[in-house]
């Protein structure tokens, strides 16, 4: 079943169901079904084909390398977190702050240790964050504006150690297989940061606001002052209390982390030199990332493990809060799953090769990375999710690339930029709620705040993108 228009409605489900209901698993689910049953034309087999797509996605060497590696950077953070890292180091910089600029600046630095999610560090410097705007009087709307461009910006363009680039580089991993290309999927994925043009931008807008003179007093935009005490419902009882009782100590933040960093490094280096390469980045280009950032995950964790037994932290609570940090990263690994049995399913039904004899056929070359930044920056706003955008238009911006001939890395870049646009912007993004809850803002009026200063960043993007596809061109 080549070639049709059927191959589109397994997406169609998913946006239209992910738009309505506001979270993407359940449109996941549904379209994945959707798309088997037509394969199958029969409901019984279509659904015994879905489950089939789920398996053939976990007997990938690749997928379980993604998987495992999710897991266990899971598990590292939850670690730190018990052993007093993260609260230790937020503690010892908060109390050396003393002015606006101060804050700002102290919010660039934490950026190293957002590991897991964007809102995990927004969660873990927002207390120091908040109690540091009321004694200072300062804006909360355009701290909190910092603090999220400091942490959805830029951790979509770090090349190593952290969560999100095992989750990109194996959508771009999905979206080339099977393609004759010359590069690899992390090769891809590291041009890719280059033409990335909204998460710069949005770097640069917050590097210039945070040393912005401030021209007069600053308004509070809270609406009441005993808002402040209420507990807020993105907190866990269990996390909020023992982070009540650890004990601060920063060097189990920063050992972990500079092993991981230096491993990462080293590991990436040594596999690509391994395969023939003669510089440094045709190395990190060459080298099996999937499987360096497993191994990098897994030394660090076995050495950190070592490290808080012999600082007498205790073994039983380390070993919880491993499996706790994992079990947290359990959403991201379904949506990972999900995506790429979705993409089996629409293979199956021709999607590539109806995208490439449809729009194809008349989208320019030149406008390809502009369309795709544009069309996921709306879905992605509805959305609200950095990873759902991605994983939905990922196949659909590298097929257009292909049939169009358009620049593939420049297109992967619109994409991870338009998911980039929705997470930090929409209303329903993970970072504006928390950021949000933390600070006592109202939701709407941040929200509103964000779009303002972000739809400067996105056209001056899609400007970018068009001049970028008519220079590459």
């Amino acid at each position: 079943m080549n070639n049709t228009w059927l191959s589109l409605i397994p997406f169609i489900i998913v946006i239209g169901m992910s738009i309505w209901l506001k979270n993407i698993l359940p449109g996941l689910v549904v379209g994945i079904l959707a798309g088997s049953i037509i394969v199958s034309a029969d409901l019984l087999t279509g659904t015994e084909q879905s489950v089939s797509y789920i398996v053939a996605t976990l007997s990938d060497k690749t997928n379980i390398k993604i998987i495992g590696f999710l897991y266990l950077f899971g598990g590292l953070v939850g670690m730190m977190n018990i052993a007093g890292g993260i609260k230790g180091f937020s503690e010892w910089a908060g109390k050396r702050i003393r002015s606006e600029r101060g804050l700002l600046v102290f919010i660039w630095i934490t950026l190293p240790f957002t590991f897991m999610m964007p809102m995990f560090r927004i969660m873990m410097i927002g207390p120091i964050i908040k109690s540091l705007i009321k004694k200072m009087n300062l804006s909360k709307q355009k701290v909190g504006m910092t603090l999220d461009i400091s942490t959805e910006s830029v951790i979509v363009l770090l090349p190593v150690a952290t969560a999100f680039v095992g989750f990109m580089v194996s959508l771009v991993e999905g979206g080339i297989s099977g393609l004759n290309l010359n590069m690899s999927a992390y090769e891809i994925f590291l041009l890719s940061i280059l033409f990335n043009f909204y998460a710069i931008i949005m770097l640069l807008i917050g590097i210039v606001q945070t040393f912005w003179p401030r021209k007069r007093k600053i308004r509070q935009e809270q609406t009441h002052i005993d808002l402040e005490e209420k507990e807020h419902e993105f907190h866990r009882m269990g996390i909020k209390k023992e982070l009540s009782l650890v004990k601060a100590q920063p060097w189990h933040l920063i050992f972990p982390v500079f092993l991981l960093l230096a491993f990462s490094l080293f590991l990436l280096w040594k596999d690509g030199m391994a395969q023939g390469a003669e510089t440094v980045f045709e190395a990190f280009s060459m080298a099996d990332a999937t499987f360096v950032m497993l191994l990098a995950v897994f030394i660090t964790l076995v050495l950190t493990f070592i490290f808080y037994i012999i600082r007498r932290e205790k073994m039983n609570e380390i070993l919880y809060h491993f499996y706790d940090g994992g079990n947290q990263m359990m959403e991201a690994i379904s949506l990972l799953i999900l995506i790429w049995a979705l993409t089996l399913a629409a293979e199956d039904l021709g999607f590539s090769d109806f995208i490439g004899s449809s729009l194809g056929s008349f989208l320019p070359a030149f406008l390809t990375p502009a369309a795709i930044f544009v069309l996921g920056s709306v879905v992605g706003y509805f959305i609200g999710s950095s990873w759902g955008t991605w994983g939905l238009f990922m196949p659909l911006g590298i097929t257009l690339a292909i049939s169009t001939g358009a620049s593939i890395p420049l297109t992967v870049g619109a994409v991870f930029a338009s998911g980039a646009f929705g997470a930090l912007t929409s209303p329903l993004g993970d970072t504006t709620i928390t950021t949000a809850s933390i600070l006592d803002m109202d939701l709407v009026d941040y929200a509103r705040y964000k779009l303002k200063v972000s739809a400067i960043g996105a056209v001056i993007a899609a400007g970018l993108f068009i001049g970028s596809g008519i220079f590459i061109s």
